[in-house]
């Protein structure tokens, strides 16, 4: 059963991704899964995680896809607002696996900076 309190946004075909959702289980945390590459958050949640990351929109940018660098989105005079839009647009843009829990929200690469909001 799913725990209502902690989501991963997953990408099942990432090894860091499968990864830290193992962490999580055999923490004892079920938590929800978005498969975002399926079903990717609206504008206003990757704002939000991006925010509550600490990281930024630029920080939450897959920079590795070369779908970033073909787009321009490395650019430093890009906007966050195109960085948005190409993310929503283009969701293996956004960079995983992001879990969110009552004690924050991280980007978890590696694995283990997931235990810091555990």
């Amino acid at each position: 059963m799913p725990s209502n309190d902690t989501t991963i946004y997953h990408n099942p075909s990432c090894g860091t991704s499968r990864n830290t959702l193992a962490m999580l289980r055999e923490r004892g945390v079920e938590p929800t899964v978005v498969q975002y590459l399926k079903t990717p958050p609206d504008r206003e949640t990757l704002r939000r995680l991006c925010a509550d990351s600490g990281l930024g929109v630029r920080g939450v940018l897959r920079e590795k896809e070369p779908l970033a660098a073909e787009l321009g989105l490395l650019d430093p005079d890009r906007s966050d607002e195109e960085r948005l839009d190409a993310m929503l647009a283009h969701p293996v843009l956004i960079n995983r696996p992001l879990v969110v829990t009552p004690k924050g929200t991280r980007l978890c690469r590696p694995k283990e900076v997931v235990l810091e909001i555990l």
